[in-house]
């Protein structure tokens, strides 16, 4: 298992057979550390063939397995534990390095509470022993962009309950979640307020349709009757212009459970010439009173949401192939997830923007076990 950790770092893009040819180049030393098993005959430290990687990845508790990642990055997190150390190429800082500081510079996270998102994914090519497809649902922070958990959905069952099953395992309390619209539900926001004892941003959608036409009513009006409770941010990037216009009320539980603002979001896009071209308009629920997250508070918020999509499903899909994988036999699929995770939350744990070139400068071989003080 540490050997397919530290390998998947470097060549986890590839196949089990690419990560045990990895694995056959650690040095002896490395191995000796690991607690290899030593040939008697020979007195060399050995690497398990191609079929053990592939067996023992496929008999692996899967849950227990996101257990430990998640474990391990909530201890990075905290400082309980060194944070990993990365190699870097010598000269100047990479483009999205530089990009990262300046949107810092420009777009400065408000103080208030950590958030994280909530998120589904399906791995195309697996399959349950029943037939079905392996799809996972986890927890990403908003500021550090790692990976806190994961868990299963199980078969003939919804995303929703699985979410509900993995946000008691992990250390959420007086953190703000924001989950997809569709675990806008009653059941969800009681157990992320009264039992997490955490905060929810929540969007109201088709799935919830006589909170939406209340909220609609709470915040309908000219923009020149909000003006004290509205946060407008602007964007400039990737062709286009985005301006986002958020305005806040006061709520209760009439509402929605822990309800305590509702909020109307716009989503104006236009062209570089200043030519808007869509226009979007959604709301929301929250239970953070005014005085903990005001408009630009939530503002931050759901945009970071937005993000999640880009910093582990795109991440996962197109710099690690995982939707071309051909893992397939039993709790393989999931944990190479597991182990995809770990890598990319080490990376930036590392401080790393650019998951490509971290990866490049790992070629060294050795310096994917640094990376994990092993």
């Amino acid at each position: 298992m540490a050997l397919t950790a530290c390998a998947t770092l470097v060549v986890g893009s590839d196949s089990i057979a690419a990560i045990r040819q990895w694995a056959a180049r650690t040095s002896q030393q490395v191995l000796q550390r690991l607690g290899a098993y030593r040939d008697p005959f020979t007195g060399l430290f050995t690497v398990p063939s191609e079929r053990t990687f592939r067996r023992v990845l496929a008999d692996l508790d899967a849950a227990a397995l996101d257990a430990a990642i998640s474990g391990y990055v909530a201890d990075v997190t905290r400082q309980d534990v060194p944070a990993p150390r990365l190699p870097d190429t010598p000269g100047p800082a990479e483009r999205e390095q530089r990009r990262a500081a300046q949107w810092q510079l420009t777009h400065p996270i408000p103080d208030g509470l950590l958030p994280a998102a909530l998120d589904g994914k399906v791995s195309r090519p697996a399959r349950t022993e029943q037939g079905g497809r392996v799809f996972l649902v986890g927890a990403i922070s908003h500021e550090h962009g790692v990976i806190l958990g994961q868990c299963q959905v199980a078969d003939k069952q919804g995303e929703g309950p699985a979410a509900r099953t993995l946000l008691p395992q992990l250390e959420v309390t007086g953190m703000v979640l924001t989950p997809e619209a569709l675990h806008t539900t009653t059941t969800t926001a009681r157990l992320i307020t009264e039992q997490l004892e955490a905060h929810y941003i929540l969007l109201v959608k088709g799935n919830q349709p006589l909170a939406r036409a209340a909220a609609h009513a709470l915040l309908s009006g000219p923009d020149a009757d909000w003006s004290d409770t509205t946060a407008i941010d602007d964007d400039h990037g990737h062709g286009r212009t985005e301006r986002r216009t958020l305005r806040t009320t006061a709520a209760d539980d009439s509402l929605f459970p822990g309800a305590r603002q509702a909020f109307r979001l716009g989503r104006d896009v236009s062209d570089l010439d200043g030519t808007w071209t869509s226009k979007e308009i959604v709301f929301g629920i929250t239970s953070l009173p005014a005085e903990a997250a005001g408009p630009a508070h939530l503002n931050h918020y759901e945009r970071a949401h937005r993000g999640v999509e880009n910093r582990l499903n795109w991440v996962r899909d197109v710099m690690f192939k995982e939707g071309h994988s051909q893992v397939r036999t039993g709790s393989a699929p999931r944990a190479m997830a597991s182990f995809r995770n770990l890598a990319i939350s080490t990376i930036r744990l590392a401080g790393r923007v650019n998951i490509s070139r971290a990866c490049r400068d790992l070629l060294d071989h050795n310096d994917a076990f640094v990376v994990y003080n092993i």
